[in-house]
């Protein structure tokens, strides 16, 4: 799957958050935040548990109201504007939010209605989200027996009847099977290219890389690192040179020639699936070790290099994981305040 990057070329900004505070007691859940997010992109949030992802998107939701620091979401003030803000926002959170005793249509439609659409409305916009999350076979069928994967939908689709041109997805596949994720982030993918922008908390970094343009990790509430993927990667470094050569036989060989001249540095090369991995300190060092290869006469067939993987990247940030700081012990139980919240 292919990793949306679409930054628009004037860096037009949907969402922008200035010094947010939020205190429960004494905890700190949000210790002076700032972030960004470029309009039609997807920012990931990443953090370990009790970072304060999930009190960033309830006080940018309305649900919650910060203590300090301001917000402007869509060119609304989250505390000064919060109804006019509730009708151009959407959210999922951990645990869907819609209810079970009812169909699936049935929800939709009292949502579109909560949010002032006409009967007419509010009928034909249900019928459209449920065919386009592949739900219509099982619309008149309460939520209760609804699989997993199909209670996401369904709650991404209340997310989307007011048409929002902000979400936010707060760990939405947290529980769900490959398949089903899969299948969550082709939505996703496809409510940016349709121009929506997406602020995603998560904790999958394959679901980071996938859809995210960019990235903020936030840890004990501040934020700590942030910028592209790559550029992620590269600040925590080891990076590493992979060649192979043409003969298999060779390996041993290119590995000596290396460690007589230094080019393979304090940590040593080593020789792994049949190629010699080499790590990596400077464009200088990269540079010398191809140079002395092709000198010594080796035959290669493949060279590439290898940044660290994303779990690497956000265990080198945040260090251990702590339990000890949790989001206020608060949870997105009432998303459905958003999702209904009437002007």
């Amino acid at each position: 799957m292919t990793r949306i990057d679409t930054i628009p070329a004037d860096g037009t900004t949907a969402v922008t958050v200035r010094g947010l505070v939020k205190h429960y007691g004494a905890t700190k859940a949000l210790d002076g935040v700032d972030l960004d997010v470029r309009e039609g992109t997807v920012l990931g949030v990443l953090g370990p548990n009790g970072a304060g992802k999930t009190t960033l998107v309830r006080c940018l939701s309305t649900l919650i109201l910060p203590d300090a620091g301001t917000a402007v979401v869509a060119g609304y003030d989250v505390v000064r504007q919060p109804r006019q803000l509730r009708r151009t926002i959407g959210l999922t959170g951990q645990y869907a939010s819609v209810d079970e005793k009812l169909a699936g249509w049935e929800n939709l439609y009292m949502i579109g209605r909560l949010l002032d659409l006409s009967r007419t409305a509010a009928r034909r916009r249900a019928d459209e989200l449920l065919e386009r999350f592949s739900l219509t076979e099982a619309a008149k069928r309460p939520v209760l027996q609804y699989s997993g994967g199909m209670r996401r939908r369904l709650d991404l689709a209340a997310s989307m009847i007011g048409r929002p041109s902000v979400l936010y997805l707060d760990e939405p596949t947290t529980g769900l099977d490959p398949r089903t994720r899969n299948e969550v982030w082709a939505e996703v993918k496809r409510m940016v290219a349709e121009g929506v922008t997406v602020l995603l908390t998560t904790q999958y970094m394959e679901e980071a890389e996938q859809l995210a343009s960019e990235l903020t990790v936030i840890d004990r509430g501040r934020v700590v690192a942030g910028g592209k993927v790559d550029e992620l990667k590269a600040r925590v470094g080891g990076r590493t040179l992979e060649i192979r050569p043409t003969d298999p036989g060779q390996l041993t060989e290119m590995a000596l020639a290396l460690s007589e001249t230094g080019l393979d540095g304090v940590a040593g090369s080593q020789i792994h699936d049949g190629m010699l991995v080499v790590p990596i300190l400077a464009d200088e060092q990269l540079t010398a070790v191809i140079g002395l290869l092709g000198a010594r006469g080796f035959d290669i067939a493949h060279i590439g290099t290898h940044l660290p993987s994303l779990d690497e990247v956000f265990l080198a940030i945040t260090g251990e994981k702590s339990s000890e700081q949790a989001d206020g012990g608060h949870h997105d139980a009432d998303d459905a305040q958003l999702k209904g919240a009437a002007a």
